[in-house]
Parts: structure tokens; sequence; C-alpha cells
């Protein structure tokens, strides 16, 4: 196979500068497999976004410098730069992937930071919390206060309806003590009847 040196010593600089790229991701996620610490995997996170960064940037260039080359003439040579290109384009893409996999894993812990209070606030959530971007926490912190006004609002709620049915309870309660002091009344008055009945019933008889 032609080597790219060959057909050009400035695609072949660019192809080197991306094969060292390739093995720092390699090595990279690597190490970042190893890593426990969410914060420093954040930060390595980012070293690599970096690169890849990098490398999509020369692979562009790569591709600007085979149309400026023009190998239209020649089958076999545009076959040579369209495989590596599209190999390169492969590998970057699987990168990219292994990343997103691995941001998705600490959004997770990110929201477990938010979602489970009552565990406790260590050392490790905190590290957590430092490494979200400031809209993040922004973002987050909206959503909580918000769930926060309605669990407020349920609360309010409740409070609400519990005094209404005390104060129904309260209502009914005075309703049976009037109706209670309603009935001793009438009692002492027919108890008071009587007596005054029986008493004469007496002096009638003594007459």
């Amino acid at each position: 196979m032609t080597s790219l040196s060959a057909i050009s010593e400035e695609l072949a600089e660019i192809d080197g500068q991306i094969a060292d790229i390739f093995r720092a991701l390699s090595n990279g996620f690597q190490k970042l497999e190893k890593i426990k610490d969410s914060n420093r995997q954040s930060r390595q996170l980012e070293e690599l976004t970096e690169k890849m960064r990098e490398c999509k940037r020369l692979i562009k260039e790569f591709d600007r410098e085979v149309k400026d080359l023009d190998y239209k003439s020649n089958p076999d040579t545009n076959k040579i730069l369209h495989e590596k290109k599209q190999s390169m384009v492969k590998e970057l893409n699987s990168y990219v992937t292994l990343k997103k996999q691995y941001v998705n894993n600490l959004d997770n812990k990110r929201d477990d930071l938010f979602e489970m209070p009552g565990e406790g606030f260590g050392e490790d959530k905190i590290l957590l919390a430092s490494s979200m971007t400031d809209q993040q926490l922004i973002n987050r912190g909206n959503q909580m206060m918000d769930e926060t006004d309605q669990a407020i609002e349920r609360s309010k709620k409740v409070v609400h309806d519990t005094i209404n049915v005390g104060t129904e309870t309260a209502a009914a309660l005075k309703a049976q003590t009037d109706q209670m002091s309603r009935i001793v009344n009438e009692l002492d008055s027919i108890h008071f009847s009587i007596k005054k009945a029986s008493k004469m019933v007496k002096e009638i008889g003594c007459n």
C-alpha cells in the first residue's frame, strides 16, 4: 500500500499528529477507568474532550489538504485517502461515544446528589457539585426550588383542610354542648316543677 508520505508530506504530518492524539485518548480513557473520584473524572473528561476537538480539527485539515492536492485523476490514491479519512472519523467517533457514556454516569451521580438528601452530604457529593458548571448548578437549583414550592403548596393545602375539619368539629362540639346545656336546664325545670307539685300535694293533705 502506498504510504501517505509518498503522496504528501503535509498529509503524512497531519496523520502523525492524529495518531498521537488517538494514543493519548486511548491511554486517557484507560486512566479514567481507574479514577474513582468524580471530580477528577470530570477534569479528565475535560482534557480528553479538548484532545477530541483538536483531533476533529486535524481531520478537517486532512480533508482540506486532500481536496487541495486534487487526486481525482488517480482513483487508487483517492481510495487510499478516502479510506484513511473514514478510518480516522470512525476511531474518533468511538472515543466520542465512550466519552458520552462517562458523562451520563457522572450526570446520574449528580442527580443522586440532589435527590437523596437524607443520605448525608459527604465529601464525594461536595466534589460532584464542584465539578458541575455554573449553568448546571443554576438549572438544578431552580428545579429544586420549583419542587420545594410545590411541596410547600401541598403542605399548605393539608394544613388548610385540617383547619377546616377542626373548625367544623369545633362547631359540632359547641352545638352539642349547647344542646346538653338546654337539656340540663330543662331537667332542672322539671325537677323544680315536681318538687313544687309534691309540696302542694302535702299541703292539700294537711287540710
